[in-house]
């Protein structure tokens, strides 16, 4: 059993202030350039070795591997929602207790446990991290290489932060975004409103008929997040468009609401609906993690797992039949908000974690 090596607080502090201090939003591929160096700078720093940027149209990701046959893939992401400037109005800082600044939870407070935790370890032969530079819209550059490691590795721990009150992430759902468009005809909504096909009131009779989708009990939220439509006040709508929200636990699941939707039809005569969009990340089910969780709860007795309802990279994971666990990184909260916050107390402990569950899963497989 890998026993608990005393990692340095401070220099986590540190190593965090630099990522955090070199701003990630996601699609800016300068700013994603720049991080992705830091990233490998640090990785390199810490790890020794070589980390390889791999480029890509969302910009680049960084892997690392300490060679050897692959038995384990540190997966996170060093892109964040923030926008460029974000920083000068909420720069990184510790106090009370915490670290804050954009990203200090997720996830770059995971990666630096991560990192710290692993060099702790004499050997790190099989271990490979891969950072990549698009989670937050989606995966879809960094998807194939992600599910080429994970397959390799046979196992994946994912760095993303918490769960609420330090809990692991054992399951999470399927999510996914739907772009519904509706076209009407345009007529002047005073001399002849009859003329033309309004397309607002057709958008809100499809409103409520995707929200009756909706099937909490069993895990299915279907949330209307974002409507457009109209141009001028005396003018019928030609066009509107709506944004729904897709949460799922099973396939059958998926497949029932991708169906729906590409079976919405129109209520008005003459209006058109077009629907984009899918269930991108499948369902994380919990029995990927479980072999992971129960040796996590070995080296750290009355630790908890929860399921989620956001998703991760470890949803493409853990659909591949490869065992998953998430939630290993940051104890904190206030993910994507202003008041996001790291417990500093709890970063040693995560450190170990992770080097204790790596230590134990080369040594199985």
């Amino acid at each position: 059993m890998h026993t608990a090596v005393p990692v340095s607080v401070d220099a986590m502090i540190e190593d965090l202030r630099t990522l955090v201090e070199v701003e990630s939003p996601s699609r800016d591929l300068d700013a994603l350039a720049t991080s992705a160096k830091t990233v490998a700078a640090f990785i390199e720093s810490r790890l020794g070795g070589q980390a390889v940027l791999v480029e890509s149209e969302a910009g680049p990701h960084v892997h690392w591997s300490a060679g050897g046959v692959p038995k384990v893939l540190v997966l996170g992401h060093h892109d964040t929602v923030f926008p460029l400037g974000t920083l000068e109005r909420r720069p990184f800082k510790v106090e009370n207790g915490h670290a804050t600044g954009p990203g200090v939870f997720d996830m770059l407070g995971g990666l630096v446990q991560a990192v710290h935790g692993l060099a702790t370890l004499a050997d790190l032969s099989g271990v490979e991290i891969l950072v990549t530079a698009d989670e937050e819209v989606g995966s879809h550059s960094s998807r194939p290489l992600i599910e080429e490691r994970a397959l390799a590795c046979g196992a994946v721990l994912v760095m993303e932060g918490a769960a609420d009150g330090g809990a692991l992430k054992t399951g999470r759902k399927g999510c996914g975004t739907f772009q519904v468009s509706i076209a009407g005809r345009a007529s002047h909504a005073g001399l002849e409103p009859a003329a033309g096909v309004n397309a607002l009131i057709e958008a809100a009779h499809q409103v409520l008929d995707i929200a009756a989708l909706a099937r909490p009990d069993i895990g299915t939220t279907v949330t209307p997040t974002v409507a457009a439509a109209g141009t001028l006040d005396n003018v019928v709508p030609a066009e509107a468009t709506l944004v729904v929200d897709v949460r799922v636990e099973s396939a059958g699941e998926k497949e029932r609401i991708e169906s729906a939707f590409a079976a919405l039809s129109p209520h008005l005569d003459e209006a058109k609906i077009s629907v984009q969009g899918s269930v991108g990340r499948p369902p994380m089910p919990e029995s990927a993690s479980s072999e992971l969780f129960a040796l996590a709860e070995r080296l750290l007795p009355g630790l908890e797992g929860k399921a989620v309802g956001g998703g991760s990279d470890g949803n493409f994971t853990a659909a591949l039949g490869v065992p998953t666990l998430d939630g290993l990184g940051a104890v904190g909260g206030g993910a994507h908000a202003d008041h996001e916050y790291l417990v500093v107390e709890a970063m040693p402990e995560r450190a170990n974690l992770v080097a204790g569950l790596v230590h134990a899963i080369r040594h199985q497989r």
